[in-house]
């Protein structure tokens, strides 16, 4: 058995020359080969660590004779109706954010109860524009802006790395012809403490996954033996902040997903969960007055509890309000409306009241050439008269739509590198018509407001054909045939055999 002894010895000897990766490395390159010496009579030297910032890396601008490059950053509706929209034969697209996908939000609160799986409202951007994937001037980049130099036609970024301790953030600068912000909004805690520590918003896909996990774990902790009665009470109320068409259909959705599975499935704690909407004015305000009394009247029905009044502090098992009532919670999600983002807020450009980047009529950026806004983080400059426009997925889909084919123009008149467009005639600047407001409420019903403003006259519906136009308007605005095709049968699947309340 000498020779197994000697084999033995011999891989002792590579695993202890050998070397692991260096947990620094950006990208866990090649662990040192020191191992090869044993091999080989000449030692391979080893190259000293660099850090990833100390490579001058990104893209260089374009050059006269290659297509102009659009910059956009974000990937929400804005931007992707952008990216669209763009004409590939014209530029270049490169697209900086922190996530490789868009959301279709109005269905997002169904997904934190299991009536769609999440990866039927998230639709990846190389499918909205495949050029990003095939064309080879064009990028995504997992990053986040950092800084904008107009002056030199930069942007710098950062990579996302979502807290990985293996890869350092790598920086990097993009050289634009054309940059488009749609960074969209950030949501409003109006400076409320407690809030970002223990409250979960509903904007993201993250933020539906989480609140469906803590919800399933309140579910089957409440249920253990020796929980009090107290605690019990506590796990299973659901509070919602926040009476907008977020808050309230989150709220139907989570009465619906009571009443329907929880007390079919979970029937020991049936009797405890409960869900609270809190809200400082009335539900719903920018709906028609009617359809507002009957989305509380349908919402009272369902079990969910209204109560008006205004946050003061949040802790880490109970809020507080203005007049000192305390409201233990297991659950708490915040929809309050929106405002401009940190990095928005940084940035070296004129701002529109509200904190938004200001933009005039055709929606470029005063004051710097070739730089534009759309979507919830813009909003008009003061000298241009107009009002700022709401936050609403219709108004940046319909300005990236406006862009699009307004950059396309300018590109086809050979303005499109960067400093050229200054004499080009832009057309007509961007109307924006409001199409009308839509919410369910659950248990198959729904609010369908048509009007043009709150003041204005229109159509106003409410009950269960609402809630089939409100199926219908949303299933064809998903971005995919695809997704279409998810949700429809995500529908079809918990009408027959009620929802997944698997904790994955």
């Amino acid at each position: 058995m000498a020779w197994l002894r000697n084999l033995s010895k011999f891989s002792n000897n590579i695993k202890s020359s050998s070397q692991r990766p260096n947990k620094t490395d950006p990208f866990f390159l090649l662990p040192s080969f020191t191992f090869l010496s044993h091999f080989s009579s000449q030692p391979i030297e080893e190259k000293a660590y660099v850090k990833p910032n100390d490579y001058p890396s990104g893209l260089a601008p374009t050059k006269p004779h290659e297509k102009p490059r659009v910059v956009v950053l974000g990937s929400g509706w804005a931007g992707c109706r952008l990216m669209k929209g763009l004409d590939t034969n014209i530029y270049d697209i490169v697209c900086v954010s922190p996530r490789n996908h868009m959301v279709f939000t109005p269905l997002l609160a169904s997904t934190c109860v299991g009536t769609l799986e999440f990866r039927s409202v998230a639709e990846p951007i190389g499918r909205i524009q495949p050029a990003i994937s095939r064309e080879p001037g064009s990028y995504f980049f997992l990053a986040n802006c950092t800084a904008i130099d107009a002056h030199n036609h930069t942007v710098h970024c950062e990579t996302v790395t979502d807290g990985e301790q293996t890869i350092e953030p790598w920086k990097f600068t993009v050289s634009y012809d054309k940059l488009v912000i749609a960074l969209g909004s950030h949501p409003s805690t109006f400076g409320i403490q407690g809030v970002n520590e223990h409250a979960i918003f509903l904007r993201e896909v993250h933020h539906a996954q989480e609140i469906r996990r803590k919800l399933l774990l309140n579910l089957m902790l409440s249920d253990v033996p020796g929980i009090s009665e107290d605690e019990k009470q506590r796990l299973l109320h659901c509070v919602v902040v926040g009476g907008g068409p977020t808050g309230v259909e989150f709220s139907g959705e989570l009465s619906d997903f009571i009443m329907k599975d929880v007390r079919q499935r979970y029937t020991h704690v049936k009797d405890y969960i409960r869900v609270t909407l809190i809200e400082a004015n009335e539900i719903l305000s920018s709906f028609d007055d009617r359809l507002r009394l009957y989305a509380t009247k349908q919402l009272t029905k369902s079990g969910v509890r209204l109560v008006r009044g205004i946050v003061k502090d949040v802790k880490a098992q109970k809020i507080i309000l203005n007049d000192g009532t305390e409201v233990p919670f297991g659950l708490l999600v915040w929809s309050t409306g929106v405002g401009p983002s940190p990095i928005i807020q940084s940035l070296d450009l004129p701002k529109a009241p509200g904190g938004r980047i200001g933009v005039d009529e055709w929606l470029r950026v005063p004051s710097v050439q070739d730089v534009f806004s759309i979507g919830d983080c813009s909003g008009f400059v003061e000298s241009t008269g107009r009002p700022t426009l709401p936050a609403l997925a219709q108004v940046a889909e319909r300005q990236g739509k406006y862009l699009a084919s307004m950059l396309n123009k300018i590109g086809k008149e050979g303005a499109g590198h960067a400093n050229s467009a200054k004499e080009i005639e832009l057309g007509d600047p961007f109307v924006y018509k409001h199409l009308g407001s839509m919410a369910t409420i659950g248990r198959y019903k729904a609010l369908v407001d048509l009007r043009q403003s709150k003041e204005g006259k229109g159509l106003a519906l409410a009950g269960v054909f609402s809630f089939f136009i409100w199926r219908s308007a949303y299933i064809t605005r998903v971005v995919s045939w695809r997704n279409r095709f998810y949700v429809f049968i995500n529908w079809i699947t918990t009408l027959l055999f009620g929802r997944d309340i698997s904790r994955l």
